[in-house]
């Protein structure tokens, strides 16, 4: 998502070092990548198409449908069955891929399209090979109960993080039903200029006191969570992703658990 230009709009600032991040990415183990085609719109995924095509056997790539971006870059809906198979298609052809391993649904919260409506089309792209798994996103619990009933879940990617546990109640229930949760903001808004992540003094504290960064931190709170979290926080730099890297080392001993929220 930080890929493409400010406001994940437009080309990167520096086209050589989006690719370079990329590569770093997949050369250090990763093996999942979060993707959309409207990121950009149409320019996160083009990236990745280039840096890392063919893609190595392993490599998780999971994009999202349920949303459009227009010429000014505002985020809109697009929940019918029809957009979002041709949001799979179009994710299909920017990837140079027969199948996206997984595909969340993201509900759009004013979305009026039956949600039971737009599982059936997951179902389907699933049942004609276009999408490997279905995944979830923004959903509240009885979005996932129902889905539950109706689909094998692949994962769930909703809003949470230290200062964000609004949600807890679907991280919960992922972790019963060992589905994989995929925070995202694990870092705090990404549109938000006052983190209240990585300010809290909480966080801050910590970090000083263990000789790591407030990122590391945070991203560490949440590994300890469960073994189903997935992290993807987002970056365009060598060095924060380095760094993020470096977050699955940190132990957050008892005085951080006490202290974090």
């Amino acid at each position: 998502m930080q890929l493409p230009g400010p406001g994940v709009f437009g080309p990167p600032k520096d086209r050589d070092l989006a690719l370079a991040v990329l590569r770093r990415v997949v050369d250090a183990g990763v093996n999942h990548i979060d993707t959309a085609q409207f990121y950009g719109p149409d320019v996160a995924n083009e990236l990745i198409r280039e840096a890392l095509h063919p893609y190595p056997e392993d490599l998780v790539l999971v994009s999202k449908v349920g949303a459009v971006r227009d010429d000014q870059g505002q985020w809109l809906g697009a929940q019918r069955p029809d957009e979002l198979r041709a949001g799979v298609h179009a994710n299909l052809a920017s990837l140079g891929l027969d199948q996206v391993p997984v595909v969340n649904l993201r509900r759009h919260p004013e979305s009026d399209v039956p949600f039971a409506e737009q599982l059936a089309l997951m179902n389907a792209l699933r049942d004609e090979g276009l999408i490997g798994g279905v995944g979830l996103s923004n959903v509240d619990l009885e979005h996932y109960r129902v889905a539950r009933s109706l689909t094998e879940v692949a994962c769930v990617q909703n809003a949470f993080n230290l200062a964000d546990t609004t949600g807890q109640d679907v991280f919960d229930a992922c972790r019963a039903d060992g589905v994989p949760f995929v925070p995202f903001f694990p870092l705090g808004s990404a549109f938000n200029a006052a983190n209240p992540v990585l300010g809290s003094p909480a966080v801050t504290d910590t970090a000083r006191r263990l000789a790591v960064t407030a990122a590391q931190v945070a991203l560490a709170w949440l590994l300890q969570q469960g073994p189903n979290v997935l992290l993807i926080p987002g970056t365009s730099s060598l060095q924060h992703l380095e760094e993020n890297l470096a977050a699955a080392d940190v132990i957050l001993d008892d005085d951080a658990i006490e202290a974090l929220p």
